[in-house]
């Protein structure tokens, strides 16, 4: 089991903590006694700060809240009543639709991006991540070590100290290259007349960070803050115990354990042999089946070289039948004929139609209705990890990944190049290289990803309706966003429209933004300026 980090904590720390985390040493605790308001507040800063989410309640919270009252509520004691009180509606209204009812919010620190996307992979979620863009990663840990995961079986064979020393070099050498980069910024970018300073610098500090978080590997630890139900946790875990990684399965228990603190009788399917121990014995052998058959079948020798976006798949029918789904709930006739009315119509007045469904989007939150579900996007894209560590999280998404490797080459960000900090960069990517060939000869594919910059390409399918398209294609391509998906995202439209052939749903999709960013955060970074000032 991995000695994760303890934070310490005064007497008086411990006396408020434990009265709303139902820990105050491991990685993993949940959140309860709280409002949920401050519960939100709570995570959405946490994403944006380096602090661990007790450290941050007792620094930046507490002294907001009244909390005379709770001097007696000790979180850290399992509910029992409320246990009995679980099982007895279980017994009466069934488990599956009650445990859809009760919700958690959960703190999982010190996870590497390998598990981060375990965590994240379900859809009935939220998540909330610690952000590169806003957290230097150069930043130790209170027992001085960098932020990235050490993997016992790693560190107990005969690689350990290598992984340890490359690991070490490669923070070094992001820790060092971010003054550079952000001198260089600031050169490229200057303070311009009637722009705010403070918002200047946080903008030339977040494009400096987005320009190196390439150079950190997979290892890199983050912070995730959860909420769902107990169906949705129960989900989880039955993946988590079912994964090829020690620390997923792992940290999977650690989650469990806390989870029963709050919601116990959500959870008593995963203790029984014939419910949740087949459930995860089908899990395991499914994926242990599938990875020998294709192992057997499939002889490859050679790897096709593909574009970094491609879409693959799309129904050429989409906008005759966008349209029959617009106008169903406005007649009183089948499907079928409607159908037939569409096929007749002009262009023109197809187009009419779906104006009027659209609307007067005056922002990308206007979105149409489920009408733009009738169509899909098959899209097959080769990027840098940390641009799929962004689109993975879309939960709307069907999204399937490969294993992190070397044999895709890595993304040198070109104004990583322009500042003079290539060569820098390169050596840290054959340091990644030299490990990643070392661990993989000796521990196997699975932890050898833990090694792997995240500035190395995988390959990933992502599958997603006409809805779900326009919500991802106008976040991910706003000028705020990060250079590497923003293209992504501009590639992905541009083919919706021309590949395959759908002009009016691409034009629909009116908040795409196509612009070729400068200082990507400013306007943003001003406005929260602005807004801090006007709050009282």
């Amino acid at each position: 089991m991995n000695s994760y980090v303890q934070e310490s904590f005064t007497t008086d720390e411990q006396d408020i903590l434990r009265r709303y985390f139902t820990n105050l040493q491991g990685p993993v605790f949940a959140l309860v006694n709280l409002p949920e308001v401050v519960k939100g507040a709570l995570f959405a800063r946490y994403s944006r700060s380096p602090k661990s989410l007790r450290r941050l309640f007792l620094d930046e919270f507490v002294d907001e809240l009244d909390i005379s009252g709770d001097h007696e509520i000790d979180a850290t004691v399992g509910l029992k009543r409320a246990e009995k009180l679980y099982e007895k509606v279980f017994n009466e209204y069934g488990d599956d639709s009650v445990a859809q009812l009760g919700g958690v919010h959960l703190a999982c620190e010190q996870a590497s991006n390998l598990l981060t996307k375990v965590l994240e992979r379900g859809r009935l979620m939220s998540y909330l991540e610690q952000s590169t863009r806003y957290i230097s990663y150069d930043n130790r840990l209170q027992n001085g070590h960098y932020r990235y995961y050490r993997e016992p079986s790693i560190l107990d064979s005969s690689l350990g100290a290598r992984y340890v020393g490359d690991m070490d070099r490669m923070f070094d050498t992001y820790g060092a290259l971010n003054a550079p980069m952000s001198s260089y910024l600031s050169t490229l970018f200057p303070l311009s007349t009637g722009s705010s300073e403070l918002a200047w610098k946080r903008s030339i500090r977040a494009q400096a960070l987005d320009a190196l978080r390439g150079l950190l590997p997979a290892a890199s630890i983050s912070n995730v803050g959860l909420y769902g139900s107990g169906q949705s946790y129960e989900a989880l875990i039955l993946r988590m115990r079912s994964h090829e990684l020690d620390e997923v399965r792992q940290y999977g228990e650690l989650i469990l354990e806390e989870l029963r603190k709050v919601i116990p009788s959500f959870l008593t399917r995963l203790d029984r042999p014939e419910r949740g121990g087949k459930w995860v014995q089908y899990l395991t052998d499914k994926r242990i089946k599938i990875q020998q058959t294709s192992s057997k079948l499939l002889k490859v020798s050679s790897v096709d070289p593909s574009p970094t976006v491609q879409l693959i798949q799309w129904d050429p029918e989409a906008e005759n039948k966008l349209v029959a789904a617009a106008l169903f709930s406005q007649v009183n006739i089948s499907e079928t004929q409607i159908d037939k009315l569409v096929s007749q119509m002009s262009t023109e007045e197809k187009l009419s139609i779906l104006k009027a469904y659209e609307g007067e989007r005056t922002n990308r939150r206007h979105r149409p209705g489920r009408a733009l579900e009738q169509s899909f996007y098959k899209f097959e894209i080769l990027s840098d990890y940390g641009s799929f560590r962004d689109l993975q999280r879309h939960r709307m998404l069907s999204i399937e990944w490969q294993s992190l490797g070397i044999q895709h080459g890595f993304v040198l960000p070109q104004v990583v190049v322009d500042a003079g900090l290539g060569p820098q960069f390169e050596h840290c990517m054959e340091r990644s290289i030299s490990l990643y060939n070392l661990l993989k000869n000796d521990l196997g594919q699975d932890k050898a990803q833990y090694s792997v910059a995240l500035a190395f390409r995988i390959r990933y399918s992502i599958t997603m309706n006409a809805r779900e398209a326009m919500h991802l294609l106008e976040l991910r391509s706003s000028p705020q966003g990060h250079p590497l998906y923003r293209e992504i995202a501009q590639q992905m439209h541009e083919q919706i429209k021309t590949i395959a052939g759908h002009k009016i749903i691409g034009e629909m999709m009116r908040f795409v933004d196509h612009s070729q960013s400068s200082l990507s955060r400013l306007k943003q970074e001003e406005s929260a300026i602005a807004k801090a000032r006007k709050s009282p």
